[in-house]
């Protein structure tokens, strides 16, 4: 009786489709992606074995050797199916670690496969798995049922186990890794009944093509510029070491001066820097035998999380790290320097939820940055991360009970020799007397949107300060007050200014609207049209901060500004010789830009003196005074002038 050979070649063609994807797609990171590359070659020896035995059977009499040898190594390899698949399904849901702490789960997991390669081998000798009769036709033996056994047994154990977990899957990932069950049984009890037509490979095929379009998809867990594990996989594999109480060590890399390096070297010599970096982390892995996932969760944060059982490599690991990213890298012919946080946390031990996890590597910024690697415990304890936790909450709680202040810096003159006009910064203290830096609360609330309602509890305090008799006493020209990226990217940004003005009847001209070179950074047409209705409407704009960030100077000639603010940066370089040149050449392009100047950060007699000789209109620092509440600047001034 001749066999059908067409859906084991059918079968071969889609594996070897399977394979070669698999391989040029680089489909090998991550212990999910071996075990699943793991069943595909397992397939491929079964059908590749199937269809060999199957030529030669009906080739008639004689081989018989090689009948044996292929048919074996096909029983071998076809028996491996199922038992390989139930690994598979145990890295799907990452619970090696419970299998290996039970001891008959494991045996449950070796032993069977075993009994099937003893029973195989030794058929050579008792022929009563399979033997070839008188005609050299193939003919199952007694003991053949103990391939059925165990294959039976591999299946209702991958069935339970899915069952058991599948509140890890979604509803279609579950229903694709379960739909293997029904397809292979009904091709197995099919073949049984029409022992002509070989379909039980071809079945299998299709059900690993189905896994491979349905589970392993890539494009959904994994980051594209690094090759790493995406931030989508790393929050599912941390939700399910909860659900399995799997104890896990997680090194957290964050480079906190990524923002700047971005807008350095612009977003490809970026993504190869990135790429780098994932690179060493991934030779790092491998030569230290972590075991470790790698992930690439965005905005220059990486993480390295493995078992519990590689705490030991791992500090070792996290110093390497630490160490590694201390050198200047090389992207683009640019010596880069990076600020980079390390921080070892142990799961669920430091915290025990993966929105903590989150929260905690999100705060891990240049204030956590020592040098050395830091411990979550560590950090947890710091009043710093108790604070960038609730800070959404002390936000809100700040917004609806009064607690933000404005504070006010004054500004000298160098023309009219006293203070004339005064910077607004808010500043918050909480209910247990705590201040907050306005760089944490600031970035907050740009993140959860209170920013809106921050800048117009900033802008209705200074109005409200212009129209008092004690401002027209002071004879201050103006207040300057600061704007966000967010708020300058709002749409109808300059419309609500401009009604706030009529809505307290103030002169515009009373106001100053501060930028960041970040905000004047940006070509959106919202940002420009903002800054062209504001100052039609007489209001004028500065530049603020000018000298830290990486603005096109041609970008910032365009835009409608009368006044640049020159960083702290250049009063701290005055005493250097090639600065002092970038700083003379900067004070006499911003006057052949037609604006005025108002260096920030004087802090000495010297330094005022130094600028004032310079010709600098304005001089703000804590040589003349730090931010104070709206009270004592009325006195300061009051007693400045008498």
């Amino acid at each position: 009786m001749e066999k059908m050979l067409y859906f084991d070649y059918s079968a071969l063609i889609i594996i070897i489709i399977l394979v070669i994807s698999t391989i040029f797609r680089n489909l090998f990171r991550g212990r999910i992606n071996r075990y699943f590359f793991a069943v595909i070659i397992v397939a491929f020896i079964s059908v590749v074995a199937d269809i060999f035995a199957v030529t030669l059977d009906n080739m008639g009499p004689g081989n018989i050797a090689l009948k044996y040898i292929s048919h074996s190594i096909y029983l071998i390899a076809h028996g491996y199916s199922p038992a390989i698949y139930l690994m598979y399904l145990i890295a799907l849901t990452d619970t090696w670690h419970i299998v290996g702490k039970n001891k008959f789960i494991a045996a449950s997991l070796y032993l069977p496969y075993l009994l099937v390669i003893v029973v195989t081998i030794s058929n050579i000798f008792t022929h009563k798995l399979f033997y070839f009769d008188e005609m050299g036709a193939y003919t199952r033996g007694p003991q053949f049922i103990i391939l059925y056994i165990v294959a039976a047994f591999y299946c209702i154990a991958g069935i339970f186990f899915l069952l058991y977990y599948c509140r890890l899957f979604s509803k279609s990932r579950f229903s694709s890794l379960i739909a293997t069950y029904p397809l292979i049984a009904f091709s197995t009890i099919f073949q049984m009944i029409n022992p002509k037509i070989l379909i039980e490979m071809f079945a299998q095929a299709i059900g690993i093509l189905y896994i491979f379009m349905m589970i392993q998809r890539p494009e959904e867990s994994i980051n594209a510029d690094t090759q790493l594990r995406n931030i989508a996989s790393y929050v599912d594999n941390i939700k399910q070491a909860t659900i399995t109480k799997k104890k896990c060590r997680i090194i957290m890399i964050n480079i906190t001066n990524y923002s700047t390096i971005k807008v350095m070297l612009g977003y490809e010599a970026t993504v190869k820097l990135l790429r780098e970096i994932a690179d060493k982390l991934q030779m790092l892995n491998n030569t230290m035998a972590l075991n470790s996932d790698l992930y690439y969760i965005g905005s220059g944060k990486f993480r390295v999380v493995a078992s519990n059982k590689y705490a030991d490599k791992l500090i070792d690991a996290a110093k390497k790290i630490n160490k590694a990213m201390k050198r200047n890298m090389l992207a683009d012919q640019m010596d880069v320097n990076l600020t980079t946080c390390v921080c070892i946390t142990n799961f669920p031990e430091d915290v025990d939820n993966y929105e903590d996890l989150i929260a905690l590597g999100n705060i891990l910024n240049a204030r956590f940055y020592n040098g050395h690697v830091v411990y979550a415990t560590d950090v947890l304890e710091s009043s710093q991360y108790k604070i960038m936790k609730d800070i959404d909450s002390i936000i809100e709680y700040s917004l609806a009970n009064h607690k933000f202040e404005v504070y006010y810096q004054p500004i000298y003159s160098v023309k009219s020799k006293c203070f004339k006009s005064a910077e607004a910064l808010l500043r918050l203290h909480t209910d247990d007397g705590g201040f907050i830096p306005p760089d944490i609360f600031i970035t907050a609330a740009e993140k959860n949107g209170t920013i809106y309602k921050i800048g117009t509890f900033v802008l209705e305090e200074v109005c409200k300060f212009i129209t008092s008799s004690e401002f027209e006493e002071l004879d201050l020209d103006y207040i300057e007050v600061n704007l966000s990226v967010a708020q300058c990217m709002q749409k109808d940004m300059s419309e609500e200014i401009i009604e706030m003005i009529k809505k307290y009847d103030i002169n515009p001209a009373k106001l100053n609207l501060e930028i960041t070179e970040t905000a004047a950074s940006y070509s959106q047409n919202t940002l420009m049209n903002n800054l062209n209705e504001l100052a039609e409407s007489g209001i004028e704009i500065s530049l603020d901060d000018f000298g830290t960030g990486y603005s096109n100077m041609m970008r910032i000639a365009s835009l409608p500004l009368s006044m640049v603010k020159l960083d702290k940066a250049f009063a701290d370089s005055v005493e250097d010789c090639r600065k002092q040149v970038v700083l003379n050449n900067t004070i006499r392009m911003i006057k052949e830009l037609n604006m005025q100047i108002v260096v920030e950060g004087v802090e000495t007699a010297a330094l005022a003196k130094k600028f004032a000789e310079l010709n600098c209109e304005y001089i703000q620092g804590y040589y003349y005074s730090k931010p104070i509440p709206k009270d004592k600047l009325i006195d300061f001034i009051t007693s400045k002038q008498a």
